[in-house]
């Protein structure tokens, strides 16, 4: 069930695809490939004292019926934390922001260079106009996160995929019909900390991506060395999440695709006791599951949480949350992450995903737009 205030009420979840209706329940996914094998007693955490039962309430205020959840507090002390950590991508070889101002964002994807709504650009443009006039596609249309619209290509049509690379993974950009383009290129803060720990570790760790969208960070995982489950509601997403693998020459590697509402799998995978070193959860704010589940973040996230954090290895190496477009400081999710993480010790970092502008030449520094929020914990 990727937060993102992107998406209207009644619009399915996810980041959606290219002429597609969000799925709801985004980034939730799939039928698994097999079955997880349960871990060994002796690799299992030190079982908690028993909780109190989980209670809920139904909301049908929406038109929709929403499971309100409440959770009994964990024992045990809450990590430490690190606030505010502020995590910037400067940009690189296949994308870099260029420019940024009245409600717009100049960027450079690989061989285009493409204008998009940005309603957090309240400055001015830095850059002259007519630099602005040189671009190959602007989105136009509602400027809502997901809100639907189409491309406008001015010097001459261009087919709906091109390739790119972000951190050694190669994947095609997509000109979607939500303004999005096959990535988000902010999480490459998050993927480049995940890649260094898969690499560093002695071990093939186990990845899970719930909400992975079109499976970049999925790739970059398994390239690294990870076994990674890969879970979105969204089929659309997933067929381009195996082309975006085939593209990565990765087709061996081993990468478990699985189409199912993400609140569901993580709840059957507790059931299953299965184990993952790191968990990266990117939830929309709304969203659908595969069979009409229905996700809203400030009702679920509390429970999804808290059952990542049953899933977590005993010597897991970090639990990732992002979201994006949403009415919260980062505090919200801040606060959450360490009363979710409570017992488990390590650290709590929260704060705010930014890119910098690089400039035409891609190094000149210029203002920092600032894209999602996040709560990470650590096990140091």
């Amino acid at each position: 069930m990727k937060d993102k205030d992107r998406r209207k009420a009644q619009k399915p979840a996810g980041k959606p695809g290219f002429g597609e209706k969000p799925v709801a329940g985004r980034r939730p996914d799939a039928r698994p490939a097999s079955s997880s094998r349960p871990q060994k007693a002796q690799e299992r955490p030190v079982r908690e004292p028993e909780r109190p039962p989980i209670r809920a309430e139904q909301d049908e205020k929406r038109g929709e019926t929403a499971e309100k959840v409440f959770l009994p507090l964990r024992s045990g002390a809450r990590p430490a934390e690190r606030v505010p950590i502020i995590l910037e991508t400067a940009g690189s070889e296949n994308f870099r922001l260029i420019d940024s101002g009245n409600g717009e964002k100049l960027e450079q994807y690989g061989p285009y260079r493409i204008i998009r709504p940005e309603a957090q650009a309240l400055w001015p443009k830095s850059l002259p106009e007519h630099v602005w006039q040189k671009v190959d596609a602007v989105f136009t249309g509602d400027t809502d996160e997901d809100g639907i619209g189409r491309w406008r290509f001015p010097r001459e049509a261009l087919g709906e995929t091109w390739p790119l690379q972000l951190l050694g993974a190669d994947f095609l950009g997509r000109f979607t019909a939500f303004r999005h383009v096959g990535v988000f290129p902010e999480q490459l803060a998050h993927w480049a900390w995940m890649k260094a720990e898969i690499e560093k570790a002695n071990r093939p760790l186990k990845v899970l991506n719930l909400f992975g969208y079109t499976g970049v960070a999925s790739l970059v995982a398994a390239a690294a060395g990870a076994e990674v489950t890969h879970v979105d509601a969204s089929k659309k997403a997933i067929g381009w999440a195996r082309e975006n693998q085939a593209l990565s020459r990765l087709d061996r590697a081993p990468i478990r695709w699985i189409c199912e509402d993400a609140m569901k799998f993580v709840q059957r995978e507790v059931r299953r006791g299965s184990r993952y070193d790191i968990i990266l959860t990117d939830p929309p704010k709304f969203g659908r599951g595969t069979n009409g589940e229905v996700w809203h973040l400030f009702e679920h996230l509390p429970l999804m949480l808290d059952q990542c954090r049953e899933i977590l290895a005993p010597k897991a190496r970090g639990l990732v949350l992002t979201a994006y477009s949403i009415r919260a400081s980062f505090y919200s999710m801040h606060e959450l992450m360490r009363d979710t993480m409570r017992g488990r010790g390590g650290v709590v970092e929260s704060g705010e995903l930014v890119i910098r502008e690089a400039g035409l030449d891609g190094e000149t520094p210029g203002r920092a737009l600032s894209t999602s929020l996040f709560s990470r914990w650590v096990p140091e």
